[in-house]
């Protein structure tokens, strides 16, 4: 695997070490030790040896090193010191850290918080089933990085936004890296097509107007700038890939007419001319990318557009 350009000697997964480095250091500072070597030692995985970039890893290694030393130190001292007493006191540590984790659990508060804007906006049956539509969402990352071993915590939701679920790469390949991007959308839509299977059976305009929001959402997502899921998905397609991309979200609007698709046309054009392509790009990533704009696409078509209060 090319880890460097050979002709500008640029590191090839630049993007990506950034992000590993951003959790390395976001670990240090909470003070968790081992799972910042762990992560720290994934990056050494995508740098070129002998480089400066993999000596400043190297000696972030050893600084953690020294400082897990020191603290096996000090807890050998206080075991010492505590004598019979030293188990009861290790297991009030640890209740006092789970306490501390629940305090700042942010889940079902964010939830809540997100339910009670569109309450207000639209009504509670639809700020209801809007917020569990984008749980749903959220829940498809959460699972299939979990699948894959990974360590993920609960969807935060940001009123009158959206929501997201953070989670660690830890060096997993790019074509992991998209699905699990792209496994939200797949959820939501799921959770749009069952809004829209309800509305076709019972006619009551609620569940039409779920269906057309979270597809539309689901499609938002798709566009690829930012931190959005198309944009984490559009880092496993090459430059061909991305064109054909292009242009089948240009045939979608000029049959659909909807204009969700000129915005990840725009976003996709864009990426067509910045940042780096992979060396054995992913098929099934552009199938699902392209199967999803389609699917989406669709059901906006076929589910009548409501806003108004539920």
């Amino acid at each position: 695997m090319t880890l460097a350009c050979p002709e500008c000697h640029s590191i090839v997964y630049a993007r990506h070490l950034k992000g590993l480095g951003q959790l390395a250091v976001s670990q240090e500072q909470e003070r968790a030790w081992p799972q910042a070597r762990e992560t720290w030692q994934q990056m050494l995985q995508w740098l070129p040896a002998g480089t400066e970039q993999s000596q400043m890893v190297a000696g972030h290694l050893a600084a953690i090193d020294g400082r897990i030393e020191q603290g096996e130190q000090r807890t050998a001292t206080w075991k010492k010191r505590l004598g019979p007493l030293a188990p009861a006191a290790f297991f009030l540590m640890k209740a006092k850290t789970f306490l501390f984790a629940l305090l700042k659990f942010k889940f079902l508060f964010s939830f809540f918080a997100f339910f009670g804007v569109y309450w207000a906006l639209f009504g509670w049956r639809f700020g209801l089933g809007f917020a569990v539509s984008i749980l749903i969402h959220e829940l498809g990352h959460y699972v299939a990085a979990r699948r894959r071993g990974l360590k993920a915590d609960l969807p935060v939701f940001l009123p009158g936004f959206g929501a997201y679920v953070r989670w660690y790469s830890m060096g997993i390949s790019l074509d992991a890296l998209s699905s699990i991007a792209l496994a939200g959308p797949f959820a939501g839509l799921l959770a749009a097509a069952a809004c829209a299977a309800m509305y076709f059976f019972t006619k009551v305009e609620l569940w039409a107007a779920l269906a057309h929001a979270g597809a539309w959402l689901n499609l938002i997502n798709l566009v690829p700038v930012l931190g959005l899921d198309g944009a984490q998905a559009t880092h496993a397609l090459n430059r061909m890939q991305r064109g054909l991309i292009l242009a089948a979200a240009i045939l979608f609007f000029a049959f659909l007419h909807e204009g969700v698709f000129l915005f990840i046309a725009a976003g996709m054009a864009w990426r067509l001319f910045t940042g780096s392509a992979p060396e054995n790009p992913s098929s099934a990533t552009m199938i699902r990318y392209t199967l999803l704009l389609f699917l989406l696409g669709a059901l906006m078509g076929l589910v009548p557009q409501t806003m108004r209060r539920f």
